[in-house]
């Protein structure tokens, strides 16, 4: 029997025109760091005042004043990478390991970082204020972590409502950003958070890049943490991070609209073999498809055949450019494993419905042969 999709309740999308401001913020900021042509050179090694590159350092006062932050560290490991280091220079560095979070499956990622760093979670339904204010004023956790993308495809709060209770509640709170930057409106930190971290690879930047942006000095021990120049983000990633980013807002707002657009024709009827679907932010904002028969895991390859990608890099990495069609991700199935034969996420990346919705089509029209 066919299983039934939840409700869902998508993030605020970050407008076009909020798009244009973000990347204006942007630019300006890589205007007030980058003088004397330091835009068009790149340095690498542990400069002496500095401890890293200048071109690093550049970067990183640019990205922390786009993001209305105190300061702003460039790690690698990408999206991990960073939440480690927010985390190892936020609660671990106070010797807390005891922290608030949702009660939800984490991120695979995220539970093994949870579980090398020993924490000790507090699990609150984030949906639910009334359980969520209980545990602000009555457990004894100083940290709230937040993940801003959906755990589960039922999740309805607002991350910037969570964010503030715990901040009026005296709690620090890191926020995982990753799915969300310039997705939606405002990052967690602009939301109040002390820190947020994301990945920049996901943000078409080079493959390991992360940065971790937020209060002076929970970034200022990240940073110190991470001085080897092995381990560094070197000033030609750096500032192969900033070209990218100021892409960024206006190709997401696109493709918030091509997603939007692609969940209305499905809803539609458009393709025959979609059954049912939902706008959700399952990591990144897409459609969750819900399919007449159990075909979800022969389905990716299917696409491939007709330019789909089959699998993703970073989830909205520079390599991805045709539309994915794939799995839904281990955290949503953990928490509704009955769909795993039944639907896929629907990403048009950098295409428009129209052809994400003709690829689907064939693909399952091939199904049926």
């Amino acid at each position: 029997m066919s299983p039934t999709l939840p409700e869902t309740t998508p993030l605020p999308i970050a407008t076009a025109d909020d798009a244009l401001a973000a990347q204006q913020r942007l630019v300006a900021a890589i205007a007030t760091h980058f003088t004397d042509g330091a835009l068009f050179r790149a340095d690498v090694g542990v400069v002496a005042g500095l401890g890293r590159p200048d071109t690093t350092a550049r970067a990183e006062a640019a990205l922390a004043q786009a993001f209305g932050a105190e300061d702003a560290c460039l790690v690698q490991g990408a999206g991990t990478g960073a939440i480690r280091a927010a985390l190892s220079a936020g609660p671990w560095s106070e010797g807390q390991r005891r922290i608030v979070a949702h009660d939800a499956p984490d991120y695979s990622t995220t539970a093994t970082t949870f579980r090398d760093g020993l924490a000790d979670v507090a699990r609150v339904d984030f949906d639910d204020d009334a359980a969520l204010d209980t545990v602000l004023a009555e457990d004894p956790a100083r940290w709230v972590y937040v993940q801003h993308s959906r755990q589960r495809l039922a999740d309805r709060h607002q991350p910037a409502d969570v964010i503030a209770r715990a901040v009026a509640a005296g709690r620090k709170v890191v926020v995982d950003d990753n799915y969300a930057v310039y997705r939606t409106p405002r990052t967690g930190v602009e939301h109040g958070a002390t820190a947020s971290a994301f990945s920049l690879f996901k943000l078409h930047g080079p493959e390991g890049v992360g940065v971790v942006v937020g209060d002076g000095e929970l970034v200022g021990r990240a940073r110190a943490a991470n001085y080897s120049g092995g381990g560094q983000v070197q000033g030609g990633q750096a500032l192969a991070a900033l070209q990218a980013l100021v892409m960024v807002p206006l190709n997401w707002a696109a493709q918030a609209g091509a997603v939007t657009e692609l969940a209305g024709r499905l809803a539609g009827g458009e393709v025959p073999g979609v059954v049912d679907v939902r706008l959700a932010n399952a990591q990144d904002l897409c459609v969750v498809a819900l399919l007449d028969r159990p075909v979800a895991a022969q389905l990716p390859a299917w696409a491939a055949r007709h330019g789909a990608a089959p699998f993703p890099v970073g989830s909205n990495s520079r390599h991805e450019i045709t539309p994915l069609v794939y799995r839904l991700s281990s955290s949503t199935l953990t928490a509704q494993p009955e769909l795993a034969d039944w639907a896929v996420r629907v990403n048009p990346m950098r295409a428009g419905a129209e052809l994400t919705a003709r690829m689907l089509r064939s693909a399952l029209a091939e199904g049926d042969r």
